[in-house]
């Protein structure tokens, strides 16, 4: 079997200086293990179920991974300087006045209130901050962990089944856990992309392990997909920028000499893809779950290294990138997120700015602030305060915003003008008026010039909610949606995807009549358990956990029976979606996760972000040299700041 040229073996890997030809050296090369049971030679044989109980015990695996002290950060560091051969240049391409084109033109040099917070007595005020904050993370680390290894709040009935799933599904690399399949089905013959990790599915098994008080396969994950960043990316001769993420990758094995295998692992960028389209999204989650590793375990020192640093200023340099866009939401093409086929969410979607605010909120925690990044912390103060506005002001409806679109006036060329996109009040779906109740509202799915999508996006308004995208009381008002509308949202299995489905001919010119998204069915309306995680995240922060409770015990009901699939059809929910998996593992995960939260409230103030209040005392208008006499964002502040 040949493979890609970019799939190279390890021992090839160690003399080519250029990012086409890198992978990453097994762990192997650099520890000692002492159990011969648990560390595989690289060169047998790969198998994917590497943790069933048959194989070896889930918890002797993670105790021995303990025991590795794995990949020290000087020595892993080092080992990387060669083969991250555009490392060294990233600090001047960020520190480039370039780099300031976002927000930062025209007069933007001027330091943010936030930005001299971080640079004034920086070792002094975060020092004692940032101990402060690690000590009490270490603390709620070490009570999880006592609690998982207790097993009274793990190990009961459909958890322990979960468990033993979970674990089934876990890739190793030379030995070590790397990430889970997106799906295990012993039934399914043709698994196509299925049996690989993906960084999107990942995400809440990774939490799930690291609620239970182990953070070694999530560590390795990050390491190694880090490492995947550098590789390149080329469909018809064209290559995307270097800090793309793949979607996912799959370890396989490559026959040598002599008879012998050697595991390599090979990404997708895309390139592999239906419709081939860049996962615009793997970047953001892999920098969320960056932070939430680090919060979880307390391991502040993985943040801190080069080669991470560099990552997240690689990922940003993308977002950040000057363009012809006017808006500070990010601009992408249809099936770029989740939603990974054509569903007319080109533009501006909800779920990327959501995960978009999410990521610089986590990165502007986690940067190492100095002379080489300063203009990035700038970079990345001023596009969350310019989203922020961006999203709460033009993309909140609720009764009344309906009612003021309804009676908007068209064509307006002026600065003053109140209808800014020109929206046409016909665009007003007649489900709209009678669905959306008095006391809810939601953040619309996307915007553009002349074109509302009113339809409810559940992931991009969970992540308003989590990441405090919205004000508090548009996030308050979300869940007042929800809990309004609990059979169309929920219905018999938590939670639809989006509501409405688009149908009839609307779905032959929105979808190209494709027969995976047909009405109330995948994305089209479809119901996904693995949302149920990000549902209980967003109803703990906002003081809700009797919503989280409702959903968890519905999905509890049915999820095992039904052999935990990828997705439910009909417009409640009622039946295993069509073309389902089964086994599905971010299913099994998201149901853990949201289990092992509401168990224990209290872990979900690592994952959340309350309000930033100086956040909004930056204005870009302001700031600018321009002096533009009027700005929209003075008229809204009071809305603003509720």
């Amino acid at each position: 079997m040949k493979f890609p040229s970019r799939v190279l073996s390890l021992r090839n890997a160690s003399f080519l200086a250029s990012k086409r030809s890198f992978n990453p050296p097994c762990p192997e090369e650099k520890l000692s293990c002492k159990s011969k049971a648990f560390l595989l030679n690289c060169n047998q044989m790969f198998q994917f179920h590497a943790y069933p109980s048959r194989f070896l015990a889930f918890e002797r695996v993670t105790n021995n991974i303990q025991k590795l002290n794995y990949l020290s950060s000087s020595g892993f560091a080092q080992s990387r300087a060669v083969s991250r051969p555009y490392g060294a240049s990233v600090e001047t391409r960020v520190n480039d006045k370039n780099f300031e084109g976002v927000y930062v033109q025209r007069g933007m040099n001027v330091k943010p209130l936030v930005v001299e917070r971080i640079d004034k007595d920086e070792n002094i005020v975060r020092g004692e901050v940032d101990d402060l904050s690690k000590s009490e993370d270490a603390n709620n680390m070490k009570n999880v962990g006592e609690k998982g290894k207790s097993g009274v709040s793990f190990e009961r009935g459909i958890e322990k089944e979960a468990w033993n799933l979970l674990r089934d599904s876990v890739v190793t690399y030379c030995g070590s856990p790397v990430g889970t399949v997106a799906a295990n089905d012993p039934g399914d013959n043709q698994p196509l992309n299925y049996d690989q990790v993906f960084i999107r599915d990942f995400v809440p098994s990774a939490l799930a392990f690291l609620l239970r008080g182990e953070g070694d396969i999530v560590r390795n994950f990050l390491l190694h997909t880090l490492q995947l960043q550098s590789w390149e990316k080329t469909v018809d001769c064209y290559s995307p920028g270097q800090g793309l993420m793949p979607a996912s990758f799959k370890v396989r094995n490559v026959p040598l000499e002599d008879n012998k295998l050697e595991e390599v692992l090979d990404p997708d960028f895309g390139e592999s893809a239906i419709g081939r389209v860049a996962p615009v999204d793997s970047g953001l989650w892999w920098i969320i779950l960056l932070r939430a590793y680090v919060k979880i375990t307390g391991d502040y020192a993985f943040q801190e290294r080069v080669d991470v640093q560099t990552a997240i200023k690689l990922i940003l340099n993308l977002c950040l990138t000057d363009g012809f866009d006017m808006f500070p939401s990010l601009l992408v093409t249809d099936g770029s997120c989740m939603i990974d086929r054509r569903m007319g969410i080109h533009g501006h979607p909800l779920e990327i700015q959501a995960l978009f605010y999410a990521a610089l909120r986590c990165s502007r925690e986690m940067l190492t602030v100095n002379e080489g990044s300063k203009n990035l912390v700038r970079a990345i103060n001023n596009r969350l305060s310019a989203l922020s506005f961006h999203i709460r002001e033009y993309y909140w409806v609720d009764i009344k915003k309906i009612n003021e679109i309804y009676r908007y006036k068209t064509e307006e060329y002026s600065m003053d003008a109140t209808n800014k996109f020109n929206i046409y009040p016909e665009q007003i779906p007649s489900w709209l008026i009678d669905w959306i109740p008095e006391e809810g509202g939601y953040l619309i799915g996307n915007l553009q010039p002349a074109n509302m999508d009113f339809r409810f996006f559940s992931l991009g308004n969970f992540w308003s909610v989590i990441s405090s995208l919205g004000t508090p009381k548009q996030n308050e008002a979300i869940l007042n949606l929800i809990e309004a509308k609990w059979n169309d949202i929920v219905g018999h299995m938590p939670l639809k995807i989006c509501y409405p489905a688009i149908e009839n001919e609307e779905w032959r010119i929105i979808t190209g009549s494709d027969p995976k998204n047909t009405p109330w069915s995948y994305h089209n309306g479809g119901s996904w358990p693995t949302l149920l995680w990000q549902f209980t995240l967003a109803c703990i922060k906002m003081g809700r956990l009797e919503l989280a409770k409702k959903a968890v015990a519905m999905a509890e009901k049915r999820l095992s029976n039904d052999h935990w699939p990828e997705y439910y059809d009909t417009r409640n929910g009622k039946f295993i979606g069509k073309q389902s998996r089964l086994y599905q593992t971010w299913t099994i995960a998201g149901f853990l996760t949201s289990r092992m939260m509401v168990e224990n409230p209290e872990m979900a103030s690592l994952l959340c972000w309350e309000e930033d209040y100086e956040l909004l005392e930056i204005c870009v208008c302001a700031l600018t040299k321009s002096g533009r006499k009027k700005c929209s964002r003075g008229a809204a502040k009071s809305q603003i700041l509720v």
